[in-house]
């Protein structure tokens, strides 16, 4: 798979799922702009990537911002004279249990997740518009999106959002060539290591360690499994691919369904609460939905 000529931005790119997303794309071909707030951690991976024969540059926008978002693909295009694909990567976790979650809390990951990705993805699809189109918007969502997810109330309903945007967009921008998708990692990162049972896995992946089998067979691997995702998604061979949310993760690559009726009554004249209650034992109640997230193998359940 070669991005030869095609520049590329991946923001929350000092570490992490971000740092591979980036070391990918450049190993296959992208000039990539690394995005971080930490602007060492960005240095560091742009000289990595460098040092690898890539070309990147560092940038140090705190991403949520219109000023921000316009800065990073100025850098694209400054630095490397175009911007053919936006990788929003970058988020914060502040998670709280709806009960105690304080408003400071909950509105800088929505800021940073939601808001980012909205001016992110409007800067770069302004400049895939001047540069007659067939762009790549790859919008980096969340099984926390997707499933329930106890205690992360500002990151459940930012990574949901940022799914239904991907719908949005895709239809908008679809007369032009540009491409939207999300991509739904799972990953043993530093921000699940935190979570009961997971931390001896990431210790692995840190170190390198084999992943066990059975754990990558469940769709639980390194940031490394989930990079080969967002280079095809990035590549001439995804043109077709749009509307998307597509996860990955150790062995697994799996294409998200998108919200649909599976049950539907209807009535001359209207419902009653009575009539609801009538019918509702047979008709919706076995096709409720559920709720809580699949489990992986070896890992703790719930998450």
């Amino acid at each position: 798979m070669q991005l030869n000529g095609k520049v590329a931005v991946v923001t929350g790119a000092g570490r992490g799922l971000g740092q591979a997303y980036a070391r990918a794309l450049a190993a296959a071909g992208a000039a990539v702009v690394v995005n971080d707030l930490d602007g060492e951690l960005a240095e560091q991976t742009a000289e990595g990537i460098r040092a690898a024969g890539g070309r990147a540059v560092a940038e140090h926008s705190a991403i949520g911002s219109t000023e921000a978002a316009d800065a990073i693909v100025a850098t694209a295009v400054g630095e490397f004279g175009r911007l053919d694909v936006m990788v929003t990567n970058a988020g914060v976790l502040r998670d709280r249990s709806l009960l105690k979650m304080e408003d400071a809390d909950f509105d800088v990951v929505v800021e940073t997740h939601l808001r980012g990705t909205f001016t992110c993805a409007r800067a770069a699809a302004r400049q895939f518009k001047e540069q007659g189109g067939n762009g790549r918007l790859i919008l980096i969502g969340s099984p926390a999106g997707q499933r329930a997810s106890f205690g992360q109330t500002g990151y459940t309903a930012s990574k949901a959002g940022i799914v239904g945007l991907v719908r949005t967009w895709a239809a908008e921008l679809e007369r032009s060539g540009s491409t939207v998708n999300a991509v739904i990692p799972v990953a043993l990162t530093r921000m699940v290591a935190t979570i009961p049972g997971m931390a001896e896995l990431v210790e692995k992946a840190d170190k390198g360690e084999p992943i066990p089998a059975d754990v990558r067979a469940g769709g639980l691997g390194t940031a490394d499994d989930v990079a080969p995702l967002v280079v095809f998604l990035a590549s001439d061979d995804a043109a077709g691919v749009t509307g998307q949310a597509i996860g990955v993760g150790g062995d697994r690559i799996a294409i998200w369904s998108h919200p649909t009726e599976v049950a539907v009554e209807s009535r001359a004249g209207g419902w009653s609460a009575d009539a609801i209650a009538e019918v509702f034992p047979t008709a919706f109640q076995p096709h409720l939905q559920p709720f809580k997230p699949d489990t992986v193998p070896g890992a703790p359940e719930g998450k």
